[in-house]
This record gives structure tokens, sequence and C-alpha cells, in this order.
């Protein structure tokens, strides 16, 4: 059995662990920052090993993979020293906070030749997967066009934390646009040719506020009375809205597929989040922003809800909540892979240094052309 070790105590840290153990792997043990919290984790979740020292928990666990669960901030350190140790490594997104530092360890996973995983998993979605199969069966003609429609409307008052700061992996390219690029590529095909687009920094500053642990879990945090004066405030310094175009080129269709993704993580949705792929015979709609929801097939003429294959409702992992159910399903084919079983392909440090070089573009906002003087 492959034996698993895990860095992060938190949301994700914990669902990587059940999903690995989903996937029949043996979790041995876990790193976390603060030690009572990571004991309680370990307590609590029956994993027999505890740390706050990475490069010890290496040392003793001797795993075979390890799963980053931290904020991309924290990415680089821990897994660079896992891939000299030898471990296949399973990342949630981002890779790290910079291109530079996800295109060497990209670098360093080849060299060693160990196998990794790049977790924007949400192409695992079970309406994600239906509409892929659909654009493959030719039932939309040749894909032209994809739209990825989101707004959050997050508390701009939720606490100060990674998520604000650019250093620790925070920002919406890096945990909103990682997903819907995913997802866009496996609809119609991995090849991304052009990308243009422009960020903007709408909320300025959060409270700061002690105690945080569960990113799942920090809209509890929020200060009951905001004008208090003895509030401390960090400035936040990364996008919280973006707009990006792209060029994908898909063996399905002649010319590039136009991809559009729009995300407003501050403002409200009037009609619900969504994904379109369009096509020339006809067009795809799933509900959700990353295609979690109904899906809907227009053939032309009106649209239809269409129910999910059987065989693919198979697959989809059963577990509570559309994050953990593509944790799950990405695990299970690296495992798989790792023990030499023939699977499909899967998203590895290849795309994640990949997608850190294309957002490290965006946020340039290099894009614009000045017309204030025709």
């Amino acid at each position: 059995m492959l034996k698993v070790l895990i860095s992060g105590t938190g949301f994700a840290g914990q669902g990587h662990a059940d999903a690995f153990r989903g996937a029949g792997a043996e979790v041995v043990g876990i790193v976390g920052r603060t030690p009572h919290v990571v004991k309680e984790v370990a307590e609590k979740m029956g994993i027999p090993y505890a740390g706050t020292d990475w490069q010890q928990a290496l040392d003793d666990c001797k795993p075979d993979i390890v799963s980053i669960a931290t904020p991309g901030g924290a990415h680089y350190e821990p897994i660079k020293q896992a891939i000299a140790a030898g471990c296949h490594v399973f990342c949630d997104k981002p890779m790290t906070d910079r291109a530079d530092t996800a295109v060497e360890l990209n670098e360093l996973a080849e060299a060693k030749g160990v196998k990794t995983a790049y977790a924007a998993s949400f192409r695992y979605a079970p309406g994600v997967l239906h509409a892929k199969r659909l654009v493959a069966e030719g039932a939309i003609g040749e894909p032209t066009e994809i739209e990825c429609i989101s707004h959050f409307n997050l508390e701009r008052d939720i606490p100060f934390g990674w998520s604000h700061r650019k250093e620790d992996g925070g920002g919406r390219l890096n945990n909103n646009f990682t997903h819907t690029l995913s997802i866009a590529c496996t609809l119609v095909g991995e090849t991304i040719l052009n990308v243009a687009g422009e960020v903007r920094d709408d909320l300025g500053r959060a409270p700061i506020v002690e105690g945080v642990h569960n990113f799942a879990t920090r809209r509890s945090f929020i200060p009951k009375d905001l004008d208090d004066p003895s509030l401390k405030w960090g400035e936040s310094n990364v996008e919280w809205s973006y707009t990006v175009m792209a060029q994908l080129e898909s063996p399905m269709a002649d010319k590039p597929v136009s991809v559009l993704f729009k995300h407003g993580g501050l403002v409200p949705r009037f009609h619900e989040d969504h994904i379109v792929v369009y096509g020339t015979e006809g067009a795809i709609y799933i509900k959700g922003h990353y295609g979690s929801g109904a899906l809907y097939l227009n053939d032309g003429q009106e649209w239809r809800e269409q129910a999910l294959p059987a065989d693919i409702e198979a697959q989809v992992p059963d577990v509570k909540g559309e994050t953990e159910q593509c944790w799950h399903y990405l695990a299970r084919l690296f495992v798989k892979d790792i023990a030499g079983e023939s699977v499909e392909p899967y998203p590895t440090f290849r795309e994640g240094s990949q997608y850190q070089q294309i957002i490290e573009i965006i946020r340039k906002n290099g894009n614009w052309t000045d017309v204030s003087g025709l």
C-alpha cells in the first residue's frame, strides 16, 4: 500500500487525506505549523504521525507520496524537499506564488523521475465530464467559443490572510482561474495558444483577526464591530476581479477556440454562474461556476436538459462536497498511475507551471491600447 504524508491541517489537508484513503493509500503522517492543531487533527483523523518539521517528517515517515495542501506561498520548499527525497507529489493550486519557482519545481520533478499531480481539479465535476463527452462526440459540431462566468459576492470583511496576499498564493487568478482554465482545456484541447487579460484589486483592506485556521470557516471570524478603533487592518495586494481572453487549439476544430473568463470575487450575480461551450451546430450550457449544476444541450433550435449518463455518475466519488469529489477523483487517478495502472492523462506540474506563467502575464495588465487621443 502506498504511503502518503500530508502538508497542511486545514480544509484542504483533511480533504486530501480523505481523498488518498478513498484511493486505497495509507496516510501515515500530517505536518502543520501549530503543534496543538496538528496533534488534534491527527487524533481526529486517526493519522499516526503528527509533526511541525517537514524534513523530519519526510525522514521519519518515508512516504511514497506527499500531498501539499497549504496556501500557495508555502509550497516551494516542502515540494523541493519532497522531490529530493524521491517522493511523488500531489499539489493543490496554485502551484507556487511565482512563475519561476513553479517552472523550477517542474524541472526538478522531471529530472528526478517522480510523478506529479496538480489539483486544478474541478475538471472532474460531473457536468464537465458530461460536456467533454458531448463535445468529443460532435454534439455541437466544431467547438468555437467557451465562456466561464462567475460572481462570488464574497464578504469584504473576511479576516485578512493568505488570500489577500500575492506572496502567499492569494488572488482570484490563483484560486478561481486555475480551475476554469483547466476546465476549458479538458473540454476542447490542452494547448493554450494566446492569452490576454486584466485584473483589479477592488477590496483594498481587510480586518486582522487572530485564531483563523480553517479557510472554510473564516467567515465566522468577521468582526461584529468593524468601526472598533482598536481593530487592525491589512492591505490587499492582489486581484479580486479579472477578465481574461484566451485561444485554445482543439483537435476537434479547424480554428482556435475563443475563451472568455470573467470573474468578480466581490460582486453579486444576477443570473446563475455558468460555463457554456458553443459550436458550429449547437451549444452546451452548464450551471455553476465550476460546472457542477444541470447541463443543457442546444441542437440549434432549443435547450433541453440532459441527464447525467449512468457510467459517468458511477465514476463520481461517493463523498459530500464538489471540491472533495474532485480531489477524490484526481487522487484515484494519481494512485493508480503510480501503481502502474493505465489511466487517462491528468494535470501535472507541467500544467501547474504553465498556469503560473500565464497568471504572471495577466497580472501585468499589459494588454491595453491607449485610444484617448483618437
